[in-house]
Protein backbone atom coordinates (compact mmCIF):
# COMPACT_ATOMS: atom_id res chain seq x y z
CA UNK A 1 0.00 0.00 0.00
CA UNK A 2 1.58 3.86 -0.92
CA UNK A 3 2.41 5.84 1.89
CA UNK A 4 -0.24 8.87 2.19
CA UNK A 5 1.10 12.11 1.31
CA UNK A 6 -0.36 15.73 1.81
CA UNK A 7 -1.86 15.54 5.01
CA UNK A 8 -1.59 18.27 7.57
CA UNK A 9 -2.99 19.25 10.93
CA UNK A 10 -3.00 22.64 12.64
CA UNK A 11 -3.63 22.96 16.50
CA UNK A 12 -6.02 25.83 16.92
CA UNK A 13 -6.67 27.67 20.75
CA UNK A 14 -9.75 26.66 21.20
CA UNK A 15 -8.50 22.63 20.99
CA UNK A 16 -9.99 21.48 18.25
CA UNK A 17 -7.54 20.45 15.23
CA UNK A 18 -8.28 21.27 11.88
CA UNK A 19 -6.89 18.32 9.39
CA UNK A 20 -6.19 19.08 5.94
CA UNK A 21 -5.55 17.31 2.76
CA UNK A 22 -3.37 18.84 -0.23
CA UNK A 23 -4.62 22.55 1.26
CA UNK A 24 -8.39 21.85 1.59
CA UNK A 25 -10.21 21.33 4.58
CA UNK A 26 -10.76 17.55 5.17
CA UNK A 27 -12.20 17.44 8.72
CA UNK A 28 -12.14 19.05 12.36
CA UNK A 29 -11.89 17.35 15.56
CA UNK A 30 -13.25 18.79 18.73
CA UNK A 31 -12.80 18.01 22.65
CA UNK A 32 -11.72 13.84 23.62
CA UNK A 33 -11.46 12.88 19.80
CA UNK A 34 -8.68 16.24 19.32
CA UNK A 35 -7.03 14.83 22.27
CA UNK A 36 -7.08 11.17 21.16
CA UNK A 37 -6.05 12.74 17.82
CA UNK A 38 -3.22 14.60 19.18
CA UNK A 39 -2.26 11.84 21.34
CA UNK A 40 -2.05 9.11 18.50
CA UNK A 41 -0.24 11.07 15.66
CA UNK A 42 2.34 11.96 18.05
CA UNK A 43 3.03 8.35 18.80
CA UNK A 44 2.69 6.75 15.30
CA UNK A 45 3.41 7.87 11.39
CA UNK A 46 1.36 11.68 11.36
CA UNK A 47 -0.08 10.80 7.79
CA UNK A 48 -0.92 7.73 8.01
CA UNK A 49 -2.50 8.52 11.53
CA UNK A 50 -4.36 11.64 9.69
CA UNK A 51 -5.45 9.59 6.63
CA UNK A 52 -6.99 7.11 8.99
CA UNK A 53 -8.77 9.74 10.88
CA UNK A 54 -10.29 11.19 7.88
CA UNK A 55 -11.31 8.27 5.99
CA UNK A 56 -9.33 9.49 3.16
CA UNK A 57 -6.55 6.54 2.34
CA UNK A 58 -7.10 3.91 -0.16
CA UNK A 59 -7.28 0.30 1.36
CA UNK A 60 -5.51 -1.51 -1.58
CA UNK A 61 -8.88 -3.61 -2.98
CA UNK A 62 -10.34 -1.05 -5.23
CA UNK A 63 -8.67 -2.41 -8.35
CA UNK A 64 -10.18 -6.63 -7.05
CA UNK A 65 -13.16 -5.10 -5.98
CA UNK A 66 -13.73 -3.59 -9.59
CA UNK A 67 -12.83 -7.13 -11.49
CA UNK A 68 -15.16 -8.82 -9.57
CA UNK A 69 -18.18 -10.16 -11.85
CA UNK A 70 -20.86 -8.35 -9.21
CA UNK A 71 -19.34 -5.32 -10.61
CA UNK A 72 -18.66 -5.95 -14.47
CA UNK A 73 -21.38 -4.29 -16.55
Amino acid sequence: MPRPQGFSYEHQGDGSVTITHNGHSATTLRGPRATQFLTEVESGDPQLVMARWTGNYKRGNERTARNHPRNRR
